[in-house]
């Protein structure tokens, strides 16, 4: 018969033996951040937005019926297509008012997060910046969406969490 203290120790080091024989299958927040940068001499605004990649496929699946794998797409483009839908449909930017209109780059992995590439063009300057994010909110009711916002020299950040998403930025 095993000892009172094996008994209680056996769950949690099954969880830590089961966590880590998955890595990147598990983890204990729901977090995105985004970055947008102020690119003056381009007059475009840079934006990357890293989700963790476990995530955003199972939010991708889910939302479009589709079998998704970011990591070792068979058809990238067909994956490709799925985020930008899927960013393009969670995220809003208002530059002084006007609504941004986003350029898609495209996405890469790095380790267990995938990365977002969006551009806005002909921004030759910027006093304010709202942001809509909900990325990842059709998925998690826990989900915390970090932005990071540079205008020159000036570094803005902001959480946004659910189920609030509008963040805005004066420079």
């Amino acid at each position: 018969m095993a000892s009172p203290v094996l008994k209680w120790l056996t769950i949690p080091i099954l969880a830590l033996l089961l966590t880590a024989a998955m890595p990147g299958k598990f983890h204990p927040f729901h977090v995105s951040v985004m970055e947008i940068n102020h690119n003056a001499a381009d007059k475009t605004l840079e934006i990357s937005c890293k989700i963790f990649t476990d995530d955003i496929e199972a939010v991708l699946a889910k939302n479009y019926n589709a079998k998704v794998d970011l990591i070792n797409p068979t058809a990238k483009a067909v994956m490709d297509s799925l985020v930008k839908k899927y960013i393009f449909s969670h995220l809003q930017i208002s530059v002084d008012g006007k609504k941004a209109a986003f350029t898609y780059i495209g996405y890469e992995n790095e380790k267990e997060a995938a990365y977002s590439y969006i551009e806005v063009e002909n921004i030759a300057s910027v006093k304010k910046l709202e942001i809509s994010n909900s990325i990842l909110y059709d998925r998690f009711d826990d989900q915390i969406n970090i932005i990071h916002v540079t205008v020159g020299s000036n570094r803005i950040s902001n959480k946004v969490a659910y189920p609030n998403k509008e963040s805005v930025f004066t420079f």
